[in-house]
């Protein structure tokens, strides 16, 4: 049995706040004098078929707890994933089906063992007591809160002042994720630190049924690609770790140095030891900061692919930029092309090389954009139909287009 010290060592890696921190070495105490692993909560809402390195934080925590003989439970929001966590959103989110929430939690499992030991993890759903629930439940459950507390948080309070709607069934999420923590008797709950009302709410409906109140273990929020945002689908700034291998290793790339020392820090699984190393060597010059990005980009492919893989999308960085190459394999997609030519910003964005025709147009001004080598500056060209291109948009967007004539 690994000793109280060694555990809150370990599990205090990374971690932005533990509260109480000494309910937290209270209760590894009671577990090794009991021989009881603690139960580990984390929810996870799948509102989106992809687990990013932002969800990567938490699980390896929660890998950690593993390790350390604790039990873990990767909670599945089927439930409240149909409601939509309203932390950190301005606006009330949209409804998903149970479908596509069912559709998501299956790609979810698959992606969470390739970080968790299946053999070792519980999988719950929040549906199994939720769906039981009644009205009178419900209702019980909403008088335990009051709206003044609920607009405490920074998110509510910030709609409200701005009369942005709020919908009561928002009101009704903590509530639901705190009663989860109830029906799992959990000991320790994580989740990153924009969960902190959510799961405090937690400790006290355990509290009011007379259960010892979890510990709310947090984890810093991870940056996505864009340096400022947290890492997030829907701001596109995320790295998937079921991406092509080309495309993780890519992404990575283009952080910022600064970025990439926080993502050592919290998703590297190198020791505290050898990243203050690293960042002594980029300090007084020894490490160049194209290589350090290298060994990261390198290291998460290898993590969540192999080191052949990740061999191999380094070859193919390396290739592109260092050499001026092309990628080894650059997918031909067939386009149907009304008339007998198409604008090419048009083109450019129905081949996903850009998000507007807007963003076509100012990447060929800046003479960003080649067609079979040539560098086309005129953002009114036509691209002719009939025939077959490769086009490169920026430093590493590349496609083959084969333009039908309808």
């Amino acid at each position: 049995m690994v000793s109280v010290e060694e555990q809150l060592r370990i599990i205090g890696r990374g971690v932005a706040e533990i509260l109480p921190e000494k309910e937290m070495e209270e209760k590894l105490k009671k577990s090794i004098k009991e021989g009881r692993p603690l139960k580990i909560k984390a929810g996870f809402d799948p509102t989106a078929p992809d687990i990013h390195l932002g969800h990567t934080v938490l699980i390896h925590k929660m890998r950690q707890f593993q390790d350390l003989g604790h039990e873990i439970i990767f909670l599945i929001g089927d439930f409240t994933g149909m409601i939509g966590d309203p932390t950190g959103k301005s606006q009330t989110r949209k409804h998903m089906t149970k479908d596509e929430v069912i559709e998501n939690a299956k790609s979810y499992q698959e992606q969470a063992f390739k970080i968790l030991d299946p053999e070792k993890t519980k999988i719950a759903f929040n549906s199994e007591w939720l769906n039981n629930m009644s009205l009178e439940d419900v209702i019980r459950l909403a008088a335990k809160q009051t709206v003044a507390r609920m607009l405490e948080r920074d998110d509510f309070k910030k709609r409200y002042a701005g009369e942005q709607p709020i919908g009561i069934h928002e009101f009704l999420y903590p509530l639901i994720q705190g009663y989860d923590s109830v029906m799992l008797k959990a000991d320790v709950e994580l989740g990153g630190t924009d969960q902190k009302f959510n799961m405090l709410v937690g400790r006290e409906l355990q509290k009011e049924q007379g259960y010892e109140p979890q510990v709310v273990l947090m984890m810093p929020l991870l940056e996505g690609t864009d340096g400022v945002n947290k890492m997030s689908k829907s701001m596109n700034n995320y790295i998937g770790i079921s991406e092509p291998p080309s495309d993780i290793f890519g992404k990575v790339m283009s952080i910022s140095d600064e970025l990439m020392v926080r993502y050592y820090e919290l998703v590297s699984t190198k020791s505290i030891k050898e990243i203050e190393n690293l960042k002594n060597g980029l300090k007084v010059g020894s490490l160049h900061p194209m290589e350090a990005k290298k060994e990261l980009a390198s290291e998460i492919v290898e993590r969540y692919y192999s080191r052949e893989e990740a061999l191999q999308a380094r070859n193919g960085f390396e290739n592109v930029f260092r050499d001026g190459g092309l990628p080894d394999e650059i997918e031909t997609v067939s386009l149907d092309v009304e008339g007998d030519s198409v604008w090419l910003p048009s083109l450019l964005s129905s081949l996903n090389m850009v998000k507007s025709n807007s963003e076509g147009r100012r990447l060929i001004k800046q003479g960003a954009v080649t067609i079979d080598g040539n560098k086309v500056m005129d953002d009114n060209f036509q691209v002719k139909a009939g025939g077959e291109y490769l086009i490169k948009a920026g430093k590493r967007r590349f496609a083959k287009a084969r333009l039908l004539s309808s």
